[in-house]
């Protein structure tokens, strides 16, 4: 691979949290807050494993929360870069739950997450992702359909914005 390619696995992440007590909101599941902060920790170190600059967080987009995960239960979070544009660089991430009593896995949840380079460079030299998996294959074809529905959403939201009041 030339140096302005780079596989899903070379940006690939994860990370494992037993859940305890101080992760549970009062319907003894994950609480959502603490799952989107290990998401974004995550999905930071897949996207700057890609790009090797300083990026930050622009959006959280397609949380989707599909099986609780309850006390006593492990939780790997998987992470990798899906696309590229000019500045911005698109990373999946899923969580697979695993009842540790009996090695039952399950998916958790799954999103995407959006994040912006901070380099002062016009052109920020960011690289095209090649996918390998079927599931990297399948996940990256939807890039650029999703990259243009966040490009649309942007108006909307610049519009909203416009409106609130502070």
């Amino acid at each position: 691979m030339s140096a302005k390619q780079l596989t899903c696995n070379e940006t690939f992440a994860s990370a494992s949290h037993r859940i305890f007590l101080s992760d549970l909101n009062e319907h003894e599941t994950v609480f959502g807050g603490r799952i989107l902060s290990w998401v974004d920790d995550s999905a930071s170190i897949s996207c700057e494993r890609a790009s090797r600059q300083v990026t930050v967080t622009a959006s959280l987009d397609h949380i989707n929360f599909i099986h609780p995960v309850v006390l006593q239960d492990g939780l790997d979070l998987q992470s990798y870069v899906t696309g590229a544009g000019h500045r911005s660089l698109e990373v999946f991430v899923k969580g697979v739950g695993e009842h540790l009593l009996t090695g039952e896995k399950f998916l958790a949840f799954s999103c995407f997450s959006t994040f912006v380079t901070l380099s002062k460079s016009p052109n920020p030299a960011l690289p095209e992702i090649v996918p390998v998996t079927d599931e990297q294959k399948f996940i990256c074809a939807g890039y650029d359909e999703r990259n243009a529905a966040r490009k649309a959403g942007r108006a909307v939201q610049k519009d909203l914005m416009d409106h609130l009041e502070l």
